[in-house]
């Protein structure tokens, strides 16, 4: 017979508890709550990337991965879901799953020989380069009313890879010193989980001006010492929601920005692509850091297909079954039609100067609306 009040786990077996109840259960009875873990690795060169996330929604009884890669413009997806409870212990769903080799410096993350797309496969295993780091907390509210839409805590951790990834009759080797990335973990009451609701006072953020920009950057000094900058700011029409940034140092120090000006960045009008530009951190006291980035290619993955702020109907979270399985193949994700679908969401590989210090990183941005500093006047898709 089921136990009424709780569900005892695996994970009980741990030392590790922290308030009186099972890990079978969350603090907050929201829907939207999610534990996320999600992960960009590309080539240096620019040839080709995976993206991959995976999502535990406990109050939802839902468990969803993606698992995807980008050639240029050319793009695919393997989407899947599940009932959580059949599995709780399990970092997967169908073909796609997450590994830990050994927590915090080791994880592999693999794409499983599928039905969906034939052919396409992956299996990586990442090496952190340094420690993770936490941004500031993801505390908001509504712009309007009195709502928490966003109570969420995430660490990233710059990795390399090996291993390799099949797309139809191509085949990359992934070796440490030639691809880069970054994985993440959040957990919290999160934005984007499921439809508005109907019945409530809830603005659209994609109904505004809205800006998401977010970036690790991980860079080498020519006396061979590392760091890595980071930066995430998300502003509705013109006021700063949101804003974490930071110098993250070898030895897991971390020295915080004070803001980020992001407005000499240039976008490609038609796409709103990132195309290059430059990032300066304001270090207080009259002091300002400035990075050269610009993206390394066409590669970039559009995250519309892992249902970042929906796809097709479909949003993350969503129950479609006991298990469910499926994808598609984009042959150029810039064509106009496709971009209405797969959103401008996306993780772009990048390189990184700051002085003589040099480097990769990710650049992932929404630029919603209106923002005439930029030139992006007109309509604008989500």
């Amino acid at each position: 017979m089921r136990q009424s009040m709780q569900i005892i786990t695996p994970a009980d077996e741990a030392l590790t508890h922290q308030i009186p109840e099972t890990f079978a259960t969350i603090a907050h009875a929201d829907s939207t709550w999610t534990e996320s873990l999600w992960g960009c690795i590309a080539a240096k060169d620019g040839s080709v990337q995976i993206d991959t996330g995976m999502k535990k929604f406990t109050n939802r009884n839902i468990f969803e991965a993606f698992g995807g890669v980008s050639r240029g413009t050319e793009q695919w997806t393997v989407r899947s879901s599940r009932r959580l409870d059949r599995d709780v212990e399990w970092a997967g769903s169908g073909p796609v799953s997450y590994e830990v080799i050994e927590p915090l410096k080791e994880m592999r993350y693999t794409l499983a020989e599928n039905d969906v797309i034939h052919g396409f496969s992956y299996d990586l295993t990442l090496r952190a380069l340094m420690p993770p780091f936490l941004e500031d907390k993801d505390a908001q509210r509504e712009p309007q009313g009195y709502r928490v839409c966003s109570d969420l805590l995430r660490y990233n951790q710059v990795v390399t890879a090996e291993g390799f990834v099949q797309m139809g009759d191509q085949r990359y080797e992934a070796t440490h010193d030639t691809w880069l990335g970054w994985r993440g973990h959040s957990w919290g009451v999160r934005m984007d989980v499921g439809v508005l609701p109907p019945d409530m006072f809830v603005p659209d953020r994609m109904e505004q001006n809205f800006l998401l920009s977010w970036g690790p950057m991980f860079l080498t000094r020519p006396d061979g010492t590392n760091y890595e900058v980071r930066h995430h700011v998300q502003e509705v029409d013109g006021d700063i929601t949101y804003f974490s940034g930071y110098e993250n140092q070898e030895d897991g120090t971390q020295v915080p920005f004070a803001s980020v000006d992001v407005s000499d960045l240039e976008f490609d009008p038609a796409t709103r692509r990132f195309k290059r530009g430059r990032i300066v951190f304001d270090c207080g006291w009259g002091k300002t850091r400035t990075f050269e980035v610009e993206a390394v290619s066409d590669t970039g993955f559009a995250l519309g297909t892992g249902l970042y702020y929906g796809f097709k109907g479909r949003h993350q979270g969503k129950w479609v079954g006991e298990e469910f399985n499926d994808g598609e193949k984009y042959e150029d994700v810039a064509d106009p039609a496709t971009l209405k679908e797969v959103h401008q969401i996306r993780d772009i590989p990048i390189r990184v100067r700051e002085g003589d210090a040099e480097g990769y990183g990710i650049y992932e941005s929404i630029v919603y609306g209106q923002f005439p500093k930029w030139g992006l006047t007109g309509e604008s898709f989500r």
